[in-house]
């Protein structure tokens, strides 16, 4: 992006985005209204339902609308901000405070992170259309940036707030508010020197091409140049075969000249260059912040391993009471927790079903305040945001509370909403011996829950009774202690016919040993494990777990007393086989980072293959207890972090308010492998701070192994701040120069931030 769009800003329709200016923006019709703005009804309850006018501003990613309150000044939202926009009555606000005629006028833009939905009405149909269809090209736009435009990109929209007057020229004052702004913090004199280095014409404010030069001076990137410097042998500039030394040598990549050619033409903007066959500094550093040049491995962002083994092979994500939003004693049930985790890529979802008025089923967590949503109504959710992420099978992890008279309204809501997705019988005509595969279930709904018979009588005549009592689900009899003290453990409940024929693969059943589960439950028989006694198995009894795991489904709860919604870690269980490690999606931290970063590479699918050693009963492993076996893979982890790019102020409201930031490198995995190392702290720069420093890791076992990047804000006086933090596999992780994308405390990627690194990973 030129800082001359910041000198000569077209006003009105030529808006800046997109390196200063969204194409088309002239002749597209949608764009054209959302810059004229008009008035849309914003809807809370019933009774507040007021009309506001909403208009998108001259930066083309700030939405301005007004407000009625005196005290609120910042009424505006970024598109980068927004997660999605959803036609129609969507959400529940417009579900319950609208009428159906209304389906055509209603939309509800979604947020990152815990922003509330805004719901809204437009007057008609059309004027609905433009709007969700003018957010929707901005939100697209701004995701078909790539790391280095979306960084110019933010570069420049400071500028412009910080030319106060919209005068298209700089003074002092705004040279330091912009300084400020950006995260950096410099002394008055280093300020007026930069200044006065950039103002030639001496008239005490810059402009033209003096912005542009302050501009330069700010953004360039030294430990670029000195990479550059060292290949570009022709004439100053990369050849084709100087780029190719560098890739094989630099980033370990067994690639060929035509494959350097074509980052050239990707990749180089300039076409004289570009004609050459040749990589200027501007196309290097557009291929460093590609994907071709991030840490994160492109081949794994699709699907891209087995998905034809059974069900068993594979971790699973998977959510624990998904239907909360915030805490398990007083948070708000919604259908949107539902929506969020499944678009996050969770595949096994969490039902705790309880009695509700009018005959209908109800989901909340018992025998606290948390508000209550129908079982329909979440039924619909899942219906219509199963496979919109993923098309691999969802499972409904069911906690049933209900009276059998609701367990048949329950079951008659399954069938009726969700159609022919529910999976009601094996597959096959004969009875199975071993799970299907993710592949073979693409697109299928399937149940977890009591079942009064043997899957076998599925393909026998002689019928079962309608009902009878079964012990009661292990988390359920748990709940219920908390409450209820002298109630036994295992407590009976009725279950009705209809709802236990609904369950195939997934019957819940008691946990008494791994000798009884061998000798007598069959391959579709699981149990659930509290936290603790899933940890006691995977310290004392590990290889036996992973062994149970090989033909057995295994989900891990957290337990009852995260009354917080607060996690363990996932990576003990995975380590022990465990498939379906449920989690709080709700609560954001360290847990759930490492949980996203497991289920990164596959195309996000929620559905990870297991190591070979894991799925095969010849082998012995134990991740507490390593022994030599094929597990063995070491390797020496070699990651110089080098530097960090526009890290976001962490107190906004603060313009003084400056990081310090420093870099930890974690390893998690088996016990053998956890390790953490650290950087010192940067005093006041979040703009481009410079470590250069080493780490080197030990790594056993490779592919159980999770690397996680964290940044955080050194405080000597209290705890450090979080900034930001990147987590992945190390299976996943490309050798040699790369960029690290940084991710907030809710898992979305901060626009224009990230880190800089040297990574090797070296055999032992």
């Amino acid at each position: 992006m030129s800082a001359q769009k910041f000198i000569n800003p077209e006003r009105g329709m030529k808006i800046a985005l997109k390196n200063g200016k969204l194409r088309a923006l002239e002749t597209d019709a949608d764009l054209q209204y959302l810059v004229t703005g008009g008035k849309l009804t914003k809807v809370k309850s019933n009774s507040w339902k007021k009309k506001r006018f909403f208009q998108l501003q001259d930066d083309g990613e700030t939405i301005w609308h007004e407000s009625q309150k005196a005290l609120k000044r910042n009424n505006t939202f970024s598109i980068n901000d927004v997660e999605s926009v959803r036609r129609g009555r969507q959400s529940e606000v417009l579900q319950k405070f609208t009428d159906s005629s209304m389906e055509d006028l209603c939309f509800s833009i979604i947020f990152k992170g815990k922003r509330n939905t805004l719901d809204l009405v437009a007057s008609s149909p059309e004027d609905a259309k433009h709007w969700v269809t003018g957010l929707e090209k901005l939100i697209a736009s701004m995701q078909n940036l790539n790391t280095q435009q979306k960084s110019e990109h933010w570069i420049i929209s400071r500028m412009r707030r910080a030319d106060k007057n919209r005068d298209n020229v700089m003074t002092l004052k705004e040279v330091k508010h912009f300084l400020h702004d950006i995260n950096i913090e410099v002394n008055d004199m280093y300020a007026a020197k930069l200044f006065e280095a950039c103002d030639i014409s001496k008239s005490g404010a810059l402009e033209g091409e003096e912005i542009k030069h302050f501009y330069e001076l700010l953004t360039a990137r030294e430990e670029i140049e000195v990479i550059y410097g060292k290949y570009a042998l022709t004439a100053g500039q990369m050849s084709a075969s100087n780029l190719l030394d560098f890739l094989q040598k630099e980033q370990r990549e067994a690639v060929s000249l035509d494959y350097a050619l074509m980052l050239i033409e990707k990749y180089e903007p300039d076409s004289a260059a570009k004609q050459k066959k040749q990589m200027s500094r501007d196309g290097f550093l557009r291929y460093l912040t590609s994907a071709e040049g991030t840490v994160f491995n492109p081949a794994h962002k699709e699907v891209y391993q087995d998905m034809r083994q059974p069900l068993n092979n594979y971790f699973i994500s998977s959510s624990h009471n998904t239907y909360l939003m915030e805490d398990q004693l007083k948070g708000p049930s919604s259908t949107e927790a539902y929506i969020r985790a499944l678009t996050k890529g969770c595949r096994c979802v969490e039902l705790d079903c309880w009695d509700g008025p009018n005959g209908e089923p109800l989901i909340y967590h018992g025998h606290t305040l948390t508000s209550k949503v129908l079982f329909k109504d979440v039924i619909k959710a899942i219906r219509d945001y199963a496979f919109r992420t993923s098309e691999y099978p969802v499972i409904l992890s069911l906690e049933n509370h209900c009276s059998v008279e609701q367990q048949k309204v329950m079951a008659k809501h399954m069938t009726s909403i969700l159609g022919t997705a529910l999976l009601t019988r094996p597959l096959g005509k004969k009875m199975p011996t071993t799970f299907p595969g993710p592949e073979e279930l693409k697109g299928r709904i399937l149940v977890k829950g009591k079942r009064l018979n043997k899957l076998d009588v599925v393909f026998e005549d002689n019928s079962s009774v309608d009902v009878d009592s079964v012990s009661e689900e292990d988390e359920s009899a748990e709940a219920k202690e908390g409450e209820q003290k002298a109630k036994a453990k295992k407590s009976k409940i009725k279950l009705a016919k209809e709802l236990s024929d609904l369950v195939v693969y997934c019957k819940s059943v008691h946990f008494n040993s791994f000798e009884h589960s061998k000798e007598k439950q069959a391959f579709y028989e699981m149990a659930s494990f509290k936290e603790s006694k899933a940890k006691q198995l995977a310290e004392h009894s590990g290889a036996e777990f992973v062994h149970h795991n090989i033909d057995k489904l295994s989900r891990i709860y957290p337990a009852g007393s995260r009354t917080d919604s607060s996690n363990y870690n996932p990576v003990q269980m995975w380590n022990s086989g465990c498939q379906i490690v449920a989690l709080n999606f709700q609560t954001p931290c360290k847990q759930m980072d490492l949980n996203q970063g497991r289920f990164l590479p596959n195309g996000k699918c929620g559905y990870i293959l297991k190591p070979h050693f894991m799925r095969i009963p010849d082998f012995n492993f134990d991740a507490c207890n390593l022994t030599s076996g094929r597990w063995l893979r070491k390797k020496n982890l070699h990651i110089m972090v080098i530097s960090a790019q526009q890290l976001p102020k962490l107190n906004k409201d603060k313009v003084s308010s400056i990081v310090d930031p420093f870099v930890r490198v974690e390893i998690h995995g088996v016990t053998a492998d956890k390790s953490s190392a650290q950087t010192a702290h940067i005093n006041n720069n979040g703009f481009n701070p410079m470590w250069n420093k080493t780490f080197v890791f030990a790594i056993n076992v490779p592919e159980l192994a999770i690397v996680r990047f964290v940044v955080e804000d050194y405080d000597p006086a209290s705890a450090n701040d979080f900034i930001g933090q990147y987590t992945l596999p190390f299976t996943s992780i490309q050798n040699g120069y790369r960029h690290i994308p940084l991710l907030t405390k809710c898992g979305n990627v901060i626009p224009s931030a990230g880190l800089f690194v040297h990574i090797m990973a070296l055999d032992d």
